[in-house]
């Protein structure tokens, strides 16, 4: 069989999921548990199908009672069973089993591994089609210290039937990459889809720890993700590390801020804080459920072509250091965006941003690909109880360009007038008039020229960390000082 990933420049044949369920199976070290809850034995079900696991598979079990769930592996603080805690809880429980159970002695050379998985499939009614968290603990060295690669994912699918078989192609592949294809972390996150189709999966999160993945970077990691079209968008915490954007989001009003952030500036900072003062004042919005997140497009990081990683890394890093939650994503348009935030919450939401990006989003250009134009994307942006907090422009000549003066073209004047007027595009008054020559771009040509003076233009502490670490090419603090 063969398949073509986004990304991919060709075409490579692959083994088929017996020709890995074998492999793994004849290996005569390789020894483990299949823990499956929620959807069948379908992993398992490759192994034993595949022939020779007798020697692969120390016990297949499923604990889909939750009062026999519970007696097994314990019960969650929130009272849930399809969560990364719940997940981690069977991995660790089902190795301490084998530890206790099969001697070292007897079986030196084993390399112990436990796989586990627990999702909920699509409903009866197929309002909710289903998630789960997949993962595998295990050894690649007889007695070395256990690593861990551990996913969540989301079903596409509309039948359960279909879902199930997913899974379990997904866990065969999990399994083989683990402990084949483990040197290769972004190539093994790539096999996850082999014989899938990112029409049936999307897989939104995933960790690797232990000892052969020390120097792995989480966030990277996740940004193949969205890089190879495996999911929309992934979000990291104030903290740096991966989360769940579910866990985030979900019923939360939100307040989402669009830009490059190369780097973050202050003029970026006074838009977030203003529109965040004007949006918990707004009816129905509950400060303690409101999340704030700081937004980068895909297309804003291909801006020179192919994805900077390590620019990347730059921009998520200065972000996080400022508290903020930072999303990356694959919508170019703004509808996208609101859509997303929709599929977990049914409160207000505001949009933060600037003159150029509202005109833009009036640029009929962008939705041709729609059968409704412009008007359907803006059914759907605006559809929901959504506002606009418009950050002033200043102009060469000294004027300022608002919501009153703004200019878009002549066809969409009426319809911008409808959203004007209805209170759906808000002006940011009370603005700091002194950071409105802040630009991101003319920051980097300071740092690319060696020339002083750009520090001022960012939030406290930032310069800092850009010296410290020599983000986006800049010098180390003490070739500074020394200058």
């Amino acid at each position: 069989m063969k398949i073509k990933l986004k990304g991919d420049k060709n075409i490579e044949s692959i083994p088929s999921l017996k020709d890995k369920a074998l492999r793994i199976n004849l290996n005569e070290n390789i020894y483990g548990t299949f823990s499956e809850i929620g959807a069948g034995q379908e992993t398992v079900r490759h192994f034993f199908r595949a022939g020779g696991g007798s020697g692969t598979i120390a016990k297949a079990m499923s604990a889909y009672d939750k009062d026999f769930s519970d007696a097994i592996y314990g019960i969650e603080d929130d009272k849930r069973y399809v969560t990364e805690s719940r997940l981690r809880r069977m991995l660790d429980h089902e190795m301490n089993l084998i530890e206790q159970r099969i001697t070292r002695d007897k079986h030196p050379n084993k390399m112990f591994f436990s796989y586990a998985n627990t999702v909920a499939t699509i409903d009866f009614a197929k309002k909710f089609k289903g998630h789960g968290w997949v993962g595998i603990k295990y050894q690649v060295e007889a007695e070395q210290e256990y690593n861990e690669i551990v996913l969540h994912i989301r079903f596409k699918e509309n039948d359960a039937r279909l879902q199930q078989e997913t899974l379990g192609k997904l866990g065969t592949n999990l399994i083989y990459g683990a402990f084949y294809k483990y040197k290769e972390p972004k190539k093994l996150l790539r096999y996850l889809y082999d014989h899938l189709d990112k029409d049936q999966l999307e897989i939104d999160t995933i960790n690797f720890s232990g000892p052969i993945f020390a120097d792995v970077d989480n966030r990277l990691m996740s940004l193949q993700l969205v890089k190879n079209g495996m999911t929309d968008a992934i979000m990291f915490a104030p903290d740096g590390n991966n989360v769940l954007p579910a866990r985030v989001l979900y019923k939360k009003n939100i307040l989402a801020l669009r830009g490059s952030f190369r780097p973050v500036t202050k003029v970026n900072m006074d838009m977030y804080k203003k529109s965040y003062d004007m949006f918990i004042k707004e009816n129905r919005v509950d400060e303690n459920k409101t999340q704030v997140i700081f937004e980068i497009t895909l297309s804003n990081l291909r801006a020179e072509g192919e994805i900077d990683e390590q620019d990347f890394m730059d921009r998520a890093r200065l972000l996080c250091s400022l508290g903020q939650t930072v999303l990356i994503s694959n919508f170019q348009e703004y509808y996208k965006l609101v859509e997303y935030f929709s599929l977990y919450t049914k409160s207000r939401m505001g949009l933060a941003m600037g003159v150029n990006n509202l005109i833009d989003i009036f640029d009929e250009k962008y939705y041709r690909h729609l059968s409704g134009g412009i008007l359907e994307a803006f059914g759907k942006l605006f559809f929901k109880d959504l506002r606009v907090y418009l950050y002033p422009m200043e102009n060469d000549n000294g004027d300022f360009t608002t919501s009153d003066n703004l200019k878009v073209h002549p066809r969409m004047k009426e319809l911008y007038k409808f959203f004007k007027y209805n209170g759906k595009v808000v002006d940011i008054a009370d603005y700091e008039a002194s950071t409105l020559s802040v630009f991101s771009r003319r920051v980097l040509k300071m740092i690319a020229d060696n020339e002083d003076g750009w520090q001022k233009m960012l939030p406290e502490g930032v310069a800092k960390l850009i010296m410290e670490k020599s983000l986006f090419g800049c010098e180390t603090e003490e070739a500074y000082n020394k200058n």
